[in-house]
């Protein structure tokens, strides 16, 4: 097998990269990054890429067809990935997101690609009242990046031919990772517990988020990239994570609270309705990949959490202002001038 994954050096790429070296050792499996976190490397004694059997460089807005020949699988999780970022760079957020992300799969397409896998979100179903969303509910997404993954699942449900396509609507992104990301809600509970003894719930502590460790999603792409037209159709959309894993936010921080004696939680019951609240039902994705299923428990990743910010030393109460969170990385790549407002590098 021959696999590409694009976007790998970012928060889950590196837990991606570990999962699919391990499940497949005689597999060639290439890395394509535009290197915009390469540098936030956390807690992480080798570098991941180290796995890869080779890392190439770019920016997938220009990745050609012939760059994709002789591939078996193409995982595309390059994304502007949060909804700050999607704000602050709304046009560059429906380019790379979307329009790179349909290009991408056409060509891949073209050239014979077997398995095409897309990062997706469940933040697609905005706020939804009413029960846990299944597939078959109508979405309402909410932000740039939710109208990103919509738009791109919609046109890749249009493509024709014999490729595999996999969205993977996945939960809220959770746990330690090699290129840890704090503007995530658990890792920021567990952050703000660990630096202050506080956590600060912005929200009235309500809406509900459903999570899923980077290990988990790692497990679940490792599923999409072999699996068949008939399990699940040629298209197909799934929202992915487990039914046990439906939480809501003042519940995460009462877990971290109880993890690390002595937290204080502070939720703002004044504050306005969250553009994300949605309860997501698992059932279709437990029936179609039994043996990728999530392993991670809500206890087992705030302990790696823990465990993996202890080992950095951390301590720092305005992580929110830090490279941790990536806005403030990709903010600092354009004050420096290494980096233009449409996030292209500058050449030197």
């Amino acid at each position: 097998m021959k696999i590409l994954v694009l976007g790998n050096m970012g928060y889950v790429g590196p837990a991606v990269i570990r999962e699919l070296t391990a499940r497949h050792p005689s597999a060639i499996v290439h890395g394509y990054d535009s290197a915009y976190f390469a540098h936030c490397l956390t807690n992480a004694h080798t570098l991941p890429e180290q796995r890869l059997t080779q890392q190439f460089f770019g920016d997938v807005r220009d990745l050609s067809e012939q760059a994709l020949a002789g591939y078996d699988a193409v995982v595309q999780l390059a994304a502007v990935s949060n909804d700050p970022m999607g704000d602050r760079f709304a046009g560059v957020t429906e380019a790379i997101n979307q329009d790179a992300t349909i290009s991408i799969a056409k060509a891949a397409a073209r050239a014979g690609v077997r398995n095409f896998v897309f990062a997706s979100s469940c933040s697609v179903y905005g706020v939804a009242e009413g029960g846990p969303r299944t597939e078959a509910d109508p979405v309402a997404p909410m932000t740039a990046y939710a109208r990103s993954k919509i738009g791109s699942e919609d046109a890749l449900a249009d493509i024709d031919g014999d490729m595999v396509i996999t969205s993977l609507r996945f939960a809220t992104a959770c746990g330690m990772s090699d290129r840890l990301r704090l503007d995530l809600v658990l890792n920021d509970f567990v952050a703000g517990a660990l630096s202050d003894g506080r956590i600060t719930v912005l929200s009235d502590g309500s809406p509900w988020r459903p999570l899923i460790d980077v290990a988990d999603m790692a497990r679940a792409i490792d599923w999409a990239i072999q699996r068949s037209a008939d399990n699940g159709g040629r298209i197909l959309r799934v929202n992915t994570g487990c039914n046990e894993r439906n939480h809501q936010v003042r519940d995460l921080a009462a877990a971290v609270a109880e993890a690390l004696p002595g937290t204080e939680v502070s939720i703002n019951t004044e504050a306005p309705v969250d553009s994300r609240s949605y309860q997501v039902d698992f059932s279709l994705f437990a029936r179609l990949a039994p043996h990728h299923q999530p392993q991670m428990t809500l206890a087992k990743s705030i302990s790696q959490l823990v465990e993996g910010l202890r080992g950095m030393n951390f301590a720092d109460t305005q992580f929110r202002t830090s490279p941790l969170v990536r806005l403030r990385v990709l903010q600092g790549h354009i004050d420096s001038g290494r980096l233009s407002e449409d996030l292209r590098w500058h050449s030197r």
